[in-house]
Parts: structure tokens; C-alpha cells; sequence
């Protein structure tokens, strides 16, 4: 079939609205109409570059047999909800007329990782960025006879997609659309990275470093596990000020002014967690980081650096001395199949703020607006409104 697609050709374009053609659904696989899908920074890492690796790194991880990352042309978006058109053969969790969210891994409930509770950490995510799907291997997203690559095996940024099974979980009729597109990604890892990932105790003092659409929810995540104190980092003030709403005590323009506000807040004893989701991770973010951090405290990185980022200044005595702990976390370390319904079930009896997080809304020829206002900080989330 035909429909409407956000295309990004390469590093520094903008994003095309084209015409691309989706091939049907096969075994295990199924045909959603789009309703929502939300803007998040992580497609923005390919227009920048950030997620680009360098020719001398893609053959290192060439060498070491990993999937060749051919990227371009990339059909965008990796959040949403929508409504099931289609099934293939041997499908059974859905059918045509459900409601469903998606999940940026597919993860396949087999593997290793899988049944070891860790989901995010399925072998199907080695396949988030390549143009063959994770059932069959065959390419079947096209524009003008070249294969489109769907981020991470989704590809949200068009009227129509063609999906695993694994990638779509069903809600409930109840739900609204929006609601659901802000778990497939941003609440869900937030939340995760705010709570379980990062560890929070009842009566801890949290420091949340960036607080766009990732970070605001690690700090609603935090208050809820029962943190005492949530310090809200960002340079914006939109944010700052948004991120009161969503449960902050405190906050500040910058780690640099955070730290004697984290030691008068703590007499000295520092963060028992640190998260750190600004829009891109610097390597010289993590030796504040881990100073904001107390001793036996954690800092986690939820973050996507650069690509090419492998030497990173740390103050190796503080972390051996402090016995400091610097982790590293997808989706939160949450398992969505589980976590969704339960963040869903959450907002629908009022415990989880989701509606308040929305700040725009665009149609899909918007789509660079989206982006733009993401990047100026004017959006904690945007999202993009299909017919």
C-alpha cells in the first residue's frame, strides 16, 4: 500500500513527507493505521549526526560481526498508538480494530535476556536499525525503488506501518491515543530510569539532570517511589519550571550550580541517585555527575552520547574511594509488555501525569516545526495527529 511518510535522507537534511509504499503484512506481522506519535529526540540523533558513526567505527564494529548500519534513507519515529488495519498468519495477541502502543525493541520472549526478566536487552535490538524486519529478513519499506530503514523497526512518522507482532502491545479501549503514544518511549523510560533503574528508596534526594520529555518523567518516577528530594537540572526555564509541576522540590540552571545546592539540601552527604537525560550526552557531564553523586550512590546514564564518544574524563579515585556506581540503561530497564499497562493503569485512576505532559500538536507535514521546537526547548512533548 501507499500513504504519507517522514523520510530523512541524510545527516543535516530536513525531514520529506513522501509518498512511500509499505508491502502487507506476512506471518507474525500486522498493518496499523496511525493515530498519534510523539516527538522524541532520539530520531533527531540521526539529523544531527550523533548516532552516525564514524567510517573508522563502523568497521570496527563491522569486524566484530555486528549489522552494517546503513541508516539512510530513514523513515522516522519511533513512539505511538494506533488502531490494527490488518494481521498476517499466525498472529494471536491482536486483531484488526484493536488499540494498540508500541515498543521501540521487539523483543522476541525467547532469547536469553528475554526470559532473564531484561527485555530491553533482547537479540532483536541488534536489528532496531537496520532495513530488514526481525521476522523474515526481508526489506518491505520503500521509496521510489530504495528500501527504507524504519526506526528502530517502526517507523512512526507515517500514516501507515507494517510491524512485527512483537512491536505492538494492546491497550485498552479506554485509553486514549495520546496517552499511549507517550508510553511507547519517553514515560516508560523516564519512569523506569527515575525509579527502578536508578534505584530510589523512600526518603532519597534525587538529581535529575535535563527535563525534556525523558527526563521530566524520571522525575515524576522518583517522587513516586518516595525520594524526599527531586533536584530538577535544566538550562531552560520552561522546563524548570515544568518539571515543579511534575514533582520537583528544586531545581537549577546547571550541574555547576547544582552542587552547593545538592550539599546544603544534604549537609554535605551528596545525591543518593543521579540521572542524567539531557538531549545529548556530553563526556564532560560525567565528572560533575558523579561528584552531584554521594558515596555508595548511583549515577545513571539514560542519555544517548555521540557515537564516536570513547575517551570520557573521570575522577577514578572519587569513584574507587566513594564506591560509586556509573550505569549505563535502556527503556528505563523496564519490560514493556508489563510496564506499559501498568503506567497506563496508573494515569486512567489519576496517579500519572500524561495529558500535561503534551505541549504542541502538529500534523505530519509539520514534522520539521516538531523538531525545531524540540530542539529550542519550547516542547516538553509534541506530537504529531494522524486523520
Amino acid at each position: 500500500m501507499k500513504c504519507q511518510g517522514a523520510v530523512l535522507r541524510g545527516v543535516g537534511e530536513e525531514w520529506e513527507v513522501r509518498e512511500i509504499t509499505l508491502d502487507p503484512p506476512r506471518e507474525g506481522e500486522v498493518l496499523v493505521k496511525m493515530a498519534v506519535a510523539g516527538i522524541c529526540h532520539s530520531d533527531d540523533h540521526f539529523t544531527t549526526g550523533d548516532m552516525v558513526p564514524t567510517p573508522e567505527l563502523a568497521a570496527l564494529m563491522a569486524a566484530t560481526g555486528a549489522p552494517a548500519l546503513d541508516y539512510f534513507p530513514l523513515l522516522g519515529g519511533h513512539e505511538g498508538a494506533g488502531v490494527i488495519g490488518e494481521v498476517g498468519p499466525g498472529v494471536r495477541s491482536v486483531q484488526p480494530g484493536d488499540r494498540v502502543a508500541f515498543s521501540f525493541i521487539p523483543a522476541c520472549g525467547a532469547c536469553r535476556w528475554c526470559v532473564s526478566g531484561m527485555t530491553y536487552l533482547c537479540d532483536n535490538g541488534a536489528m532496531m536499525l537496520v532495513k530488514e524486519m526481525t521476522t523474515d529478513g526481508t526489506r518491505r519499506r520503500h521509496l521510489d525503488g530504495e528500501d527504507l530503514t524504519a526506526m528502530t523497526q517502526l517507523g512512526t512518522f507515517a500514516e501507515y506501518a507494517v510491524l512485527a507482532e512483537e512491536s505492538v502491545i494492546k491497550i485498552d479501549e479506554s485509553i486514549p491515543f495520546e496517552a499511549a503514544s507517550l508510553v511507547s518511549c519517553g514515560v516508560t523510560t523516564g519512569w523506569g530510569s527515575g525509579t527502578t533503574g536508578v534505584g530510589t528508596q523512600p526518603g532519597d534526594t534525587v538529581v535529575v539532570i535535563g527535563t525534556g520529555g525523558v527526563g521530566i518523567n524520571a522525575v515524576q518516577g522518583a517522587r513516586a517511589a518516595g525520594a524526599n528530594a527531586v533536584i530538577a537540572v535544566d538550562p531552560v526555564e520552561f522546563k524548570r519550571d515544568t518539571a515543579k509541576f511534575f514533582g520537583a522540590t528544586d531545581t537549577s540552571p546547571s550541574i555547576e550550580e547544582a552542587i552547593p545546592l545538592v550539599t546544603e539540601l544534604t549537609r554535605g552527604v551528596m545525591a543518593d541517585r543521579v540521572v542524567l537525560t539531557p538531549s545529548v550526552l556530553p563526556a564532560e557531564m560525567l565528572a560533575p555527575a558523579l561528584i552531584l553523586t554521594r558515596k555508595g550512590g548511583t549515577c545513571l546514564m539514560t542519555a544517548v552520547p555521540k557515537f564516536d564518544v570513547n575517551m570520557v574524563p573521570l575522577i577514578l579515585v572519587d569513584m574507587l574511594q566513594g564506591c560509586k556506581q556509573l550505569k549505563g540503561l535502556i527503556y528505563g530497564g523496564m519490560n514493556p509488555r508489563a510496564s506499559m499497562p501498568m503506567l497506563l493503569s496508573m494515569y486512567r485512576n489519576g496517579h500519572l501525569k500524561l495529558d500535561e505532559l503534551v505541549t504542541r500538536r502538529y500534523r505530519l507535514d509539520q514534522i520539521n516545526d516538531a523538531i525545531t521546537d524540540m530542539r529550542e526547548g519550547r516542547n516538553i512533548r509534541g506530537i504529531i495527529e494522524f486523520d
